[in-house]
């Protein structure tokens, strides 16, 4: 049988099943979905966009020529908790398109993931990210963009693993996009399954195709520049007591992580007995977010551009300021994903870790601010995401740094500290049947994707 035969039905030998794949035709597929990836993230970012400013620049400048004297805290909570209630009614409406542990488990199994629940994704997670929740666009994209590339293997009436490449190829698409780093992006949408490690290898260069691709499509269509997304203080020649460093922030990361994670899981338990009271659990949620931004303002919206706040201003706030923040981020993030909103916690984590790192810069000057800060940033993330490659590599090129050795330790120590400790519950090693579908001692299987023979 070639390996672009159809498998036939045993029962009806005119009706196809499935069929495989050609690494050729994989590849075309990756290509396709790379830029209709770059596309779909140009139009939500712009949609984003658009909100973001009509809700917190155009209305209240509207209503300040109006009524001069109204009070900026009350339209914070209004948007906040308004948005919570237009993300409750969205959910009601549309139904409950997931979350990223959602998207986990259906790249294990079936290996796609169902684009009806792409609608819901786009409007809750507008509304989610619009109202100021700390949660950004990376999930919603990956789900969005993955979905597609299901989409995709189902019209090709492909085999289940060869489908999961494509799903695989659309949520690299979406990080590529999203971090500006096309490798780190792949390799995140290809780690993020897993709780040790990369174990879709047949993926690898049709994600990253997808990733390069869409990176391209969408830098070209917003204008939006290449290279490093943030200016840290430079630093001085590494040292080996620099590595040092890099394994006790990694430590101190972990733990940060496992307080993160403790928070979560303690503001889950409070949240259960609204788990099925969608529109009320979501309204309070953004009320909630609103009233953390009285108090800590910075810990509105996801924390990409609030990150350069923390660079510019972190020595003036002192370090006893930026532990409070990174203490009512952590909180912030908890009510806005357990309240219904939809978004991912990347950036939100990074922040968090950037806030910690200049505080313990300011509290020990032995630790640089730059390291401090890029190295609980990662830390914090690859204990929550179990990530350590695709960390590494994505804040190397959005710190614009050579920080690489001292990243790669931070990540690995913290790594390998919280090996038994997991937010997201459905990440697992591949199935069984899989991991030994390939014939070991087949080079050409081996080089290629599971459904090439």
């Amino acid at each position: 049988m070639s390996s672009s035969s159809q498998v036939f039905s045993p029962t009806d030998n005119s009706v196809p099943v499935t069929r495989e794949l050609t690494y050729a035709q994989t590849i075309l597929c990756a290509a396709l979905i790379g830029i209709m990836g770059g596309f779909v993230a140009t139009a939500y970012y712009y949609v984003l966009e658009g909100f973001l400013h009509l809700v917190w620049h155009t209305l209240p400048n509207a209503l300040t020529s109006y009524m001069p004297n109204f009070p900026r805290w009350g339209y914070v909570l209004a948007a906040t908790t308004i948005g919570g209630l237009c993300v409750g009614t969205t959910l009601r409406l549309m139904g409950l398109p997931g979350e990223v542990a959602m998207v986990v488990d259906k790249v294990h199994d079936p290996g796609r993931i169902e684009i009806r629940q792409t609608p819901a994704m786009i409007v809750a997670s507008l509304f989610s990210i619009t109202a100021g929740g700390s949660a950004g666009p990376e999930a919603p994209l990956v789900q969005i963009i993955g979905s597609f590339g299901g989409w995709i293997g189902q019209k090709f009436n492909v085999i289940a693993s060869a489908g999961r490449v494509l799903t695989f190829c659309g949520m690299s698409a979406a990080l590529g996009a999203f971090f500006g780093a096309p490798l780190g992006g792949a390799l995140f949408a290809l780690e993020i399954p897993h709780r040790r490690g990369l174990e879709y290898y047949e993926a690898i260069v049709p994600a990253v195709l997808s990733a390069i691709l869409s990176f391209t499509v969408f830098r070209l269509n917003t204008g939006l520049t290449i290279g490093g997304m943030y200016h840290f203080p430079s630093i001085p020649p590494l040292t080996l007591m620099n590595l040092m460093e890099g394994a006790i922030l990694g430590t101190l990361g972990a733990g940060i992580a496992v307080l993160f994670i403790f928070l979560f899981r303690a503001v889950g338990k409070l949240t259960q007995v609204l788990e099925h009271q969608t529109i009320l659990l979501a309204t309070l949620g953004g009320l909630s977010i609103g009233l953390i931004a009285l108090a800590f303002p910075q810990t509105l919206f996801f924390g990409e551009q609030e990150i350069h706040t923390i660079i510019e201003t972190g020595e003036s706030l002192g370090a006893v300021m930026l532990l409070w923040i990174a203490c009512a981020k952590m909180l912030a993030v908890c009510c806005t994903l357990h309240s219904g909103f939809r978004g991912g916690f990347i950036f939100p984590l990074f922040y968090i870790g950037g806030a910690m790192g200049y505080a313990l810069s300011l509290t020990v000057p032995q630790f640089h601010p730059t390291i401090a800060m890029v190295c609980l940033m990662a830390a914090v993330n690859v204990a929550i995401t179990r990530t350590p490659i695709s960390t590494t590599v994505i804040l190397s090129v959005l710190s614009d740094t050579t920080m690489v050795p001292v990243i790669v330790i931070a990540c690995f120590s913290s790594f390998l500290l919280t090996t038994n400790v997991s937010l997201i519950q459905t990440q697992r090693s591949r199935s069984v049947l899989e991991t030994h579908s390939l014939s070991p001692i087949d080079p050409v299987a081996v080089a290629q994707p599971i459904e090439v023979r």
